[in-house]
Formats: structure tokens, sequence, C-alpha cells
């Protein structure tokens, strides 16, 4: 029997990683917080707090009516998850990085789908304050593995291109087809300029 490709074994890894352990926190959050509830973790900077994202990131069309917003959120999730798994099949079978980062994304997308299909929304806890007093939306790990991922997906874009191709080198005279009524002589003589 074939072994898999390398493509299947990195991908696997990634996504067995990623969607247990984000939905494994979120199950901590829901049983051990009550909704709105914070832990200082590191007071002015971090902290776990229980919230409810109906939206997307930033809460994005958190305001539409629920079953526009779920058939949405749940239909754009399905398509990207089909995307993701028609780019991991055309990918070259011996790629690492790439499927690592299609199964972190997978990982946190189906992770967010699944809490829309069980909640009717995010789970979010990741509560961080920056300087100002600007305090970051808070966020899943679901959504800190789309960003790695997409992250990495985009600096192989960028820097992992197609390498230029070396210029093709001239095939050996004795390699050279001969027409009809040429010799080899006549060959070797007619690509070198005249002196």
């Amino acid at each position: 029997m074939p072994s898999p490709a390398r493509k299947s074994v990195y991908f696997s890894v990634a996504f067995a990683l990623t969607y247990p352990l984000d939905q494994l926190t979120k199950w901590l959050v829901v049983e051990r917080f009550a909704y709105g509830e914070r832990l200082v973790v590191i007071p002015g900077f971090f902290n776990l707090t229980h919230v409810r994202n109906p939206g997307g990131a930033f809460s994005f069309f958190a305001q539409l009516p629920d079953t526009l917003r779920q058939v949405f959120f749940l239909g754009t999730g399905v398509l990207a998850i089909v995307l993701l798994l028609v780019f991991l099949t055309r990918l070259d079978p011996r790629e690492r990085l790439t499927p690592t980062a299609i199964g972190a994304v997978l990982g946190g997308a189906i992770g967010n789908l699944t809490d829309r299909l069980v909640y009717g929304e995010v789970i979010d806890f990741l509560d961080f304050r920056l300087w100002g007093g600007y305090v970051w939306p808070t966020f899943n790990l679901a959504d800190c593995w789309i960003v790695v991922g997409v992250g990495i997906l985009m600096l192989e874009m960028f820097f992992d291109g197609d390498e230029p191709s070396a210029p093709e080198e001239a095939a050996p005279v004795s390699e050279r087809p001969t027409a009809p009524g040429e010799t080899r002589m006549s060959i070797e003589g007619r690509g070198a300029p005249p002196a």
C-alpha cells in the first residue's frame, strides 16, 4: 500500500491540533465562566472574558436579523471550507508548509462554524488591553489559527513564488537532427557567426 502523501499528513496534524484545542478552550469558558464574567490574568493587559459574537470579525454584520446572519455566516463558512479543500487537493503531494497552514485555517473555520451551529454565535474569550486604554476586540483560538494560517499562505505566495526557470541549454551538435541533404559539418557551421 502506498504511503499517504506528505501534504495529507501535515494537513491532518495541523487540523487535529487546532480544531480540538479551539473547541476544548471554548467548552472550558462556557462551563466555568458566566456570560460576561472576567478573570484578570495580567492586570491592565490580558483577561479571560466570556463574550459571544453573533457577527464576524470585529462583530461584522452583528446587527443583521438572526436568520439572515446565520444563513450568511454558515454559507460563507461552508464555501470557504470547500475552497480550502479544493486548494489542498491541487497541491503537490510533497508540500509541507501550505497544507499545514490550510489545516490551521480549516481548524479555525470549522471551530467557529461549530459555535454558530451549537450556540448561534461564536464564543470569544481572549481579551487584550493595549496602550492608551485601547481594547482589542475579544477573540478565540480559532481566530488565531485562521490569522496564522492565512499569514503563512500570504508569505508563501510572496516569497515562494515560481522561481524563474533556467534558460534551456542548446542541444549538443551531435544530438541535432540533420535535414535532408545536410551534413554534420554544415550544421556545426550554421550556428557560428562569420569571422
